[in-house]
C-alpha cells in the first residue's frame, strides 16, 4: 500500500493513483425499497452556481458563476449516519475500501499522545496513515462509533458511498443538485445562511477554531465530527451542508466547470478541519476532488433520489 498524497488539497488526502491494485469486483446487492420517507423534496429550477468572490479558490474551478437548471429531486436532510451505514453493512456483509486496504487516513490531532508513529502525508503531515482505521474504528484499533451512532459515517470512499446508495435505491447528488440544496433558497451567498461566518457570534457549523493544526478551542463545541443535526438547518430544512464532513458527489472532478472528465470524484461542503487561515472550503461553492477509492476521517455522503 503506497503512501497517499494530498493531491493539491490540504483538506483531505487521496490514495495515490496506481499505488495499489483495486480490490476484486464487489457482489451485486439487492436494492432496498428506495422510498422517499424521511427525505426532503426540492422543486429544482434555475440558480446561480459557483463563486468568483474574494473567498473563492479559482484553481478549484469554483467559477465562473453560471446559471444552472436542476430538475426536482429528493434529498436526505442529513449525511448518512454511522447507525444507517451499519444497517447496510450488517445486512449485506459489505466491506469498505478502508477495510479491504487495511488502513485509512486519520487526522493526527484525534490520536492519543502515545499513539505509535505512523506515516504522514508529505505536504499535509497532520494526516496519518493508520492501520486498522475504518468506519467502525474511526481512529484505528481501540476506537469505535458506539457513542457516535448519530454522527456521519466517515472513512467511506466514493465507491462505498455509491454501493450504499445502490442498495438503498438512491444515488449520490450531482454537484449542481448539492449546491442548489446547500444554498437553501439563497442566491450568491457564501454560506447556507448568508454571508457572515458567525452571525451575531453564533456558530452555524462544525469547523476548526483556533490555530490549525495544533490548537482547536472547540468554540463550536466539537473537535472531530458532530451529530448530523447538531446545528440549525438551512432554508430547505437540510442540516450541516457545510462543515462537519465533506460529502461525495456523483460527478467527476475537473477544475474547468462542466468538463468533469478527470479521474477524481467531486466532494463538497468542507469539514471540521477547515479553517480560514489555510482552507476556506466550508462554503457552498467550494469543492475538491479525490480518487474514488480514497477514505479519510472527514469525508461522508448524503443521498438523493429523482422526483417522479
Amino acid at each position: 500500500m503506497s503512501e497517499g498524497s494530498a493531491g493539491g488539497r490540504c483538506c483531505a488526502p487521496s490514495r495515490e493513483a496506481g499505488g495499489a491494485a483495486r480490490p476484486a469486483a464487489r457482489p451485486a446487492f439487492e436494492r432496498g425499497p428506495g422510498d422517499v420517507s424521511g427525505l426532503v423534496r426540492l422543486e429544482g429550477g434555475a440558480f446561480l452556481m459557483g463563486s468568483e468572490d474574494a473567498r473563492a479558490y479559482p484553481g478549484d474551478g469554483e467559477g465562473p458563476v453560471r446559471r444552472v437548471e436542476v430538475e426536482p429531486f429528493w434529498i436526505g436532510p442529513t449525511a448518512v449516519t454511522n447507525a444507517e451505514f451499519a444497517v447496510f453493512a450488517d445486512a449485506t456483509g459489505y466491506r469498505t475500501d478502508a477495510e479491504r486496504f487495511g488502513w485509512s487516513f486519520v487526522f493526527g490531532g484525534l490520536l492519543p499522545d502515545d499513539f505509535p508513529p505512523t506515516r504522514a502525508v508529505a505536504n499535509a503531515p497532520w494526516w496519518r496513515q493508520v492501520e486498522g482505521a475504518d468506519w467502525r474504528r474511526p481512529e484505528g484499533p481501540g476506537s469505535s462509533t458506539a457513542d457516535r451512532a448519530d454522527h456521519p459515517v466517515v472513512h467511506v470512499s466514493w465507491d462505498d458511498a455509491r454501493a450504499y446508495c445502490d442498495w438503498a435505491g438512491l444515488r449520490l447528488p450531482t454537484e449542481a443538485e448539492w449546491e442548489y440544496a446547500a444554498r437553501g433558497g439563497l442566491e450568491g451567498r457564501a454560506y447556507p445562511w448568508g454571508d457572515e461566518l458567525e452571525p451575531g457570534g453564533e456558530h452555524r457549523m462544525n469547523v476548526w477554531q483556533g490555530s490549525f493544526p495544533h490548537s482547536n478551542t472547540r468554540a463550536d463545541g466539537w473537535l472531530g465530527t458532530c451529530p448530523v443535526t447538531a446545528f440549525a438547518p438551512n432554508g430547505h430544512g437540510l442540516y450541516n451542508m457545510t462543515g462537519n464532513v465533506w460529502e461525495w458527489c456523483r460527478d467527476r472532478f475537473d477544475t474547468a466547470p462542466l468538463a468533469g472528465d478527470g479521474a477524481r470524484r467531486s466532494s463538497r461542503g468542507g469539514s471540521y478541519l477547515c479553517h480560514e487561515s489555510y482552507c476556506r472550503r466550508y462554503r457552498v461553492s467550494a469543492r475538491q476532488g479525490l480518487t474514488p477509492d480514497s477514505s479519510m476521517g472527514n469525508a461522508g455522503f448524503r443521498c438523493v433520489r429523482d422526483a417522479v
